[in-house]
């Protein structure tokens, strides 16, 4: 299991990652992010609603209540264009870590 230091950093990324292309549910992005980690990265409840909350007080995403007929209420969130900015410069710090990793450890990605 990925130390939980760790995770606390990168789940920012995973979160704006995933609101790039279409709005999603907290529950849909925390499913998203442990079938696509294959099981590696869960992200709880308890931690995901205070992150998306303060990703929402920084302006760099925003949710709106959607009411379907026959579901419960859901707040959906997307990315604001302040988002889309945090996640070009968090991917291009991450690129460059993980190729620093990668030049101490010997590890290669293709």
């Amino acid at each position: 299991m990925l130390d939980r230091e760790l995770k606390k950093g990168t789940t920012p990324l995973l979160i704006l990652s995933l609101l790039e292309h279409e709005p999603r549910h907290g529950y849909e992005l925390s499913r998203m992010i442990e079938s696509r980690s294959g099981g590696v990265v869960r992200v709880h409840a308890a931690s995901l609603y205070p992150l998306l909350y303060r990703l929402e007080e920084s302006g760099w995403i925003e949710g709106l209540w959607v009411e379907k007929p026959g579901q419960r209420r859901r707040r959906f969130y997307r990315l604001t264009a302040e988002g889309l900015r945090q996640l070009e410069a968090q991917r291009s710090s991450w690129t460059e870590f993980v190729r620093a990793i990668g030049q101490i450890t010997g590890v290669e990605y293709a």
